[in-house]
């Protein structure tokens, strides 16, 4: 884990300053990644659409690789980005949220921080902990 926050802070420190990591309303973002924990350990895809100044709503699916019936949980999400309230530098993105969906055996729902660092305008890393923890890259769309 020490290695992984010491890449994203040098890959940081060569970014270009004028990366935007939410922009508002028509702020379209991918994000595709890995689960650590949560449901279970695998893969993760979502899609976030900016609503307001300070709201995003999108979908998406996490696959994990488990050997039961429950192996997948599909969702609607919701984030509420910090970034304006916090003052962050522009290529940063704090955001609370949540993901409410289906799984095999039914409902599942999720609660999240997020944090998004863009190393220039169309590429970024991400992370999320709370209910699950997942880390991979966010694309500007």
């Amino acid at each position: 884990m020490k290695k992984i926050i010491a890449l994203f802070y040098i890959l940081g420190m060569i970014s270009f300053t004028h990366a935007q990591s939410f922009s508002g309303i028509h702020d379209q973002k991918m994000q595709l990644g890995i689960n650590a924990f949560g449901y279970g350990t695998g893969i993760t895809a979502s899609y976030d659409y900016g609503v307001m100044d300070w709201l995003s709503l999108g979908a998406g699916a996490d696959l994990y690789w488990s050997d039961d019936d429950d192996n997948f949980f599909i969702f609607g999400r919701a984030n509420f980005h910090l970034n304006d309230l916090l003052d962050l530098p522009k290529n940063m993105d704090l955001y609370p949220g949540i993901n409410i969906g289906g799984r095999n055996e039914g409902f599942g729902i999720d609660a999240h921080i997020g944090y998004r660092y863009f190393f220039d305008d169309r590429f970024g890393a991400f992370a999320e902990l709370g209910s699950h923890g997942s880390l991979g890259i966010i694309i500007n769309l």
